[in-house]
């Protein structure tokens, strides 16, 4: 066996069985890594951490990285800045006339929300905490409103602004592809995400009918405006974000600083939620999110150099090729190989590690444009993240609904159905319906 045969095989069998006994995933990427480089040069263990000393520091290292800190910290003064009331009244304008509205609502006030914080967790937890008992005084069963709020609130991981597409887009240029604009990636997530959100919504129409369940009532003009009006400044923040890098008066990044700064406006001074004495435990919260993030980016940077050393993207690629040249079928494939990793893996070092594996099949065999390879995979992992055993969102909406993973099972499955077909039309949809938002800010898309 080769000296990078022996390195792969390791490299793999150490980050499986580190995974296996529940090491941390940052810890299990860097330890893997260190040992598969230690097979490699055994008789060079100072260079071996020189090396991936250099890889993850080049990994953190970079301009659109520094959006991440700024969408966290914005993310959560609107958190705690009391708009998850508003959206929810603002969206039950809209659907409380039909029969299921509450459950049309509660998928708008989750994407509106997730899309306004950019965090699923969030987004399940101040949603959740509304509407989990407010379907159940309508009828819903507790399962049934949790399996909804937490299949929901992945989509603000779709739907910009969103750290996982910045990560996504820094991992596709240190791929050493054609570079990913990031605004433009942040346009490219409007369509999959509200195909995704109508897909729940019909696998709730299906169960709201069988319930036969009433419409919760309706709402005079006079309190349909007082609602709107008062989330009003809340869903503006997206408008100032992805109209101001639209318009071209600032990037991702400095639209990231002036979500904080406008978030920071609205929580403390307009709608009063969050105190000057609330202030450090929120940047303490984002300033331990950060850490985490950029550790895994860091170590999966590094994680990542090394595959590329030892051509696993290459071998990925041969293997594949070998199996079938059909692109519906070789989409198919990534597709469930995505599923998989993103059951047992997070969001972000799964993009970091497999995004170097597949960018060159995605590119040269599919013809893919990275910006539509993106928004697959990401679609993928959101899935991942309401399944167990490392599902985030799952865990968070149990605590959030007070029920078990057990229990929740049965009532996940059409969503899992919904969410999975809605990925099969974003993957093979013409790739055009997907870019055609992106070209307006790029027109060389």
């Amino acid at each position: 066996m080769t000296p990078e045969m022996l390195a792969a095989f390791v490299l793999i069998a150490a980050f499986v069985i580190l995974i296996a006994h529940n090491i941390p995933i940052a810890f299990a990427i860097g330890l893997s890594t260190v040992a598969s480089y230690l097979c490699l040069w055994p008789d060079r263990p100072l260079i071996v951490f020189m090396q991936i000393s250099k890889d993850m520091w080049h990994g953190i290292d970079s301009y659109a990285l520094l959006a991440i800190p700024m969408f966290v910290l914005s993310g959560l003064l609107m958190g705690a800045g009391g708009i998850a009331r508003r959206l929810i009244d603002s969206a039950d304008v809209l659907f409380g006339r039909v029969s299921g509205g509450l459950c049309y609502a509660n998928v708008m006030a989750c994407m509106l929300f997730g899309a306004i914080s950019g965090s699923a967790t969030a987004a399940t937890s101040s949603i959740g905490a509304f509407m989990i008992p407010e379907m159940r005084r309508e009828g819903y069963d507790r399962e049934f409103s949790t399996a909804l709020t937490l299949s929901a609130a992945t989509l603000g991981l779709v739907i910009p602004p969103s750290n996982i597409m910045i990560v996504y887009a820094v991992a596709w240029g240190d791929a050493g592809g054609q570079a990913v604009d990031v605004a433009a990636m942040f346009m490219g997530g409007f369509l999959p995400g509200i195909i995704v959100g109508l897909g729940l919504m019909a696998a709730a129409a299906i169960h709201a009918l069988r319930l036969r369940v009433k419409p919760s009532g309706k709402v005079g003009l006079g309190e349909s405006l007082r609602r709107f009006q008062r989330a009003f400044l809340s869903m503006l923040l997206m408008v100032i974000v992805l109209g101001g890098i639209t318009c071209g008066f600032f990037t991702a990044t400095q639209a990231s600083a002036a979500a904080v700064i406008y978030s920071f406006i609205l929580a403390v001074f307009v709608y009063k939620k969050v105190r000057w004495r609330d202030l450090p435990a929120i940047v303490k919260t984002t300033a331990i999110t950060t850490a985490f993030i950029f550790i895994l980016i860091a170590t999966s940077k590094a994680m990542g150099n090394l595959m590329v050393r030892l051509e696993l993207p290459q071998m990925v690629s041969a293997t594949l090729l070998s199996l079938t040249e059909n692109k519906i079928f070789l989409l198919l494939i990534i597709n469930l190989i995505l599923l998989f990793v993103g059951t047992f893996m997070d969001m972000t070092p799964a993009v970091l590690i497999f995004t170097p594996i597949f960018s060159q099949i995605a590119v040269t065999t599919l013809g893919m444009h990275p910006i539509h390879f993106g928004l697959i995979m990401i679609v993928n992992l959101c899935i991942g993240l309401c399944t167990p055993p490392v599902g985030t969102v799952l865990f968070v909406g149990c605590g959030v609904g007070k029920t078990t993973i057990t229990k929740l099972v049965r009532p996940m499955l059409p969503f899992y159905a919904a969410m999975t077909i809605t990925l099969m039309i974003i993957t093979y949809l013409p790739e055009a319906w997907i870019l055609w938002l992106p070209r307006l800010i790029s027109p060389n898309i």
